[in-house]
């Protein structure tokens, strides 16, 4: 008998560690499988296995939630009841729902690109920032929630997650950027424009001030302060803040802590040209920021969070607005950057001597 919504199952640790070296000896063998079939192939990425295998495991994930949510039955109960109960959680159904759904479709787009040579470049920055957003609210989630007691072997399963997304992110990174022909002047040109001058950075401007002020707020709201605003929005606009499962807590300080700062940091990007390091990073935060929201937003309406925390209905619709107007705001900056890079590209010494002169 399965217990009530939201309550944590006892686990055996004797039962969960034959899961964990099945899983594993699974993995393992794809693995080797990948690593023969590009070898003796034109596939020559290293990243060719990694994307491959994590191809498997968003499969996986796409079944768990599919029947954590009832759509089928009887393919992964044993792993999830024995090995990690905490993926029964509407937290962990999301994140599963986005694993199986969106960074599937990322792997399977850019193994597409490796076999016909093209660049992945911007895909694999939106997957690797989309990727570590999620392990890392996950694993400190578990850590400190209310599942903290029902940590077993097969945790340590997500310990690839962390580790190879970073190598990963190394070696995206070091790819070459597929740029437009921009000639010097063009370049100069572009630069030389106020804001005034560039309407869309200006929407741009003010939609990243409001979203860096909600981001505020919110951070303020998780930790505790004492304004009667924050007490009234995380009572009646935003209870899932209080969900012991400590995944939306987790979720608020980090973009209090670091999607903040990077938030300020692109509004300065958008105001003095040159800073080549946005079209990169808007990439990774872009496809942080959206998987934090779905999983947020589905969290916070899904029927496993408890009745207290979820979104009540009479703030459906301002719930729904705010948050995906919040994703939505990185999104267009990482578009931006991407078609009309111009305004971020180091400028050319003749350039720069015209400009500042």
């Amino acid at each position: 008998v399965p217990p009530p919504c939201g309550m944590p199952e006892p686990h055996n640790l004797s039962h969960s560690s034959p899961l964990v070296l099945t899983v594993v000896l699974v993995l393992a063998g794809l693995v080797s499988i990948t690593y023969f079939l590009r070898a003796g192939s034109y596939f020559q990425d290293p990243l060719f296995c990694v994307f491959v295998a994590f191809s498997f495991t968003s499969a996986v994930d796409l079944i768990i939630s599919l029947e954590e949510d009832g759509f089928v039955s009887g393919f992964a109960e044993v792993y999830v009841r024995e090995g990690e109960p905490y993926l029964r959680t509407a937290h962990g159904i999301m994140i599963c729902y986005w694993d199986g759904l969106v960074h599937y479709g990322l792997y399977l787009t850019m193994i597409t690109a490796m076999s016909q040579r093209k660049s992945y470049r911007s895909l694999g920055l939106f997957w690797l920032g989309s990727l570590m957003m999620s392990i890392v609210v996950f694993l400190l989630g578990n850590l400190i929630g209310k599942y903290s007691s029902d940590i077993s072997p097969a945790f340590l399963l997500n310990v690839p997650y962390v580790l190879i997304p970073i190598w990963a992110g190394v070696k995206l990174f070091q790819q070459p950027r597929v740029l437009p022909c921009l000639t010097a002047e063009q370049v100069a040109e572009e630069q030389r424009k106020w804001l005034h001058q560039r309407p869309q950075d200006v929407v741009l401007v003010l939609l990243l001030l409001l979203v860096a002020a909600f981001t505020f707020f919110r951070g303020m709201v998780i930790l505790d302060c004492p304004a009667d605003s924050c007490f009234e929005y995380i009572y009646q606009h935003e209870p899932y803040l209080r969900d012991p499962v400590a995944y939306p807590k987790v979720q608020m300080l980090l973009y209090l802590f670091y999607v903040l700062p990077f938030f300020c940091l692109c509004i300065y990007g958008l105001l003095r040209p040159g800073c080549s390091w946005m079209p990169d990073w808007s990439l990774v935060f872009a496809g942080a920021v959206a998987q934090a929201q779905f999983s947020h937003l589905g969290s916070s309406l899904h029927s496993r969070t408890p009745f207290p925390y979820q979104t009540p209905e009479d703030v459906w619709w301002s719930f729904l607005i705010t948050n995906v107007l919040y994703a939505l705001g990185p999104q267009l900056l990482a578009l931006r950057c991407l078609r009309r890079p111009a305004f971020f590209l180091p400028s050319a010494p003749t350039s720069m001597g015209k400009k500042y002169q």
